[in-house]
């Protein structure tokens, strides 16, 4: 499930709860159930215009019990902590689902392309380089923001402007011709280089005697 469907759903959802709490107060303030000759149930809120939204009794009914508190303060702190995730899931650039190719010379033909399997073949081409041990690649933002995220790992003692340079005209050109752009592709590049090992020594085995204390 794509995040704008998800956006839809948690939007629709709150916008329906808030509807509905604004039609049960504009039918309670209006006095509509007694205008209208219908009878509510007993446990319905908001039945006359004198009513508040909350009894002293509901306001009141948990209020001596030890739980109550740390309940409220527990739900909204997680209520808190969702809204939050929420706000940077959003903050996020999404990766796009789909890349249109131009198809130069056949007028009406529409290619699509996925985000992922263009980062995926960036990947393996980068992989393929010499003194590449590990890449990874995403592609972030929509549109003219469109960003490609690298992160390669090279071997012990590489020489990484080579490296980067084999990255730009390699792997990084091919995509950027496969997107018929203009110039380069935007791209956030970060190169890590592998320590060497160090040569461990064998220890002695048995116990090492200490040399004696001369006093």
């Amino acid at each position: 499930m794509s995040r704008a469907t998800v956006n839809r759903l948690l939007l629709g959802l709150v916008g329906l709860v808030l509807a509905l709490g604004a039609l049960l107060v504009l039918a309670g303030g209006l006095n509509l159930y007694r205008h209208l000759g219908v009878t509510p149930p007993g446990w319905w809120p908001l039945t006359s215009p004198t009513q508040p939204v909350l009894s002293t009794a509901s306001r009141t009914r948990w209020r001596d019990r030890g739980w109550w508190w740390p309940a409220v303060v527990a739900g909204l702190a997680a209520l808190a902590l969702l809204s939050l995730g929420w706000l940077v899931a959003q903050l996020r650039r999404p990766a796009p689902a789909e890349l249109e190719l131009p198809t130069p010379g056949v007028p009406g033909l529409r290619l699509r392309l996925r985000g992922a399997a263009l980062a995926e073949a960036i990947q393996g081409a980068a992989l393929e380089q010499p003194q590449v041990t590990a890449a990874r690649a995403r592609l972030v933002g929509r549109g003219k923001r469109l960003k490609l995220r690298v992160l390669l790992l090279l071997e012990p003692g590489a020489r990484v402007a080579e490296a980067v340079r084999d990255f730009r005209s390699g792997p990084l050109a091919h995509a950027a011709a496969a997107l018929a752009l203009d110039g380069e592709l935007p791209l956030d590049l970060r190169v890590q280089v592998a320590p060497t090992e160090q040569p461990r020594h064998p220890r002695p085995r048995g116990r090492t005697r200490r040399p004696a204390r001369v006093r």
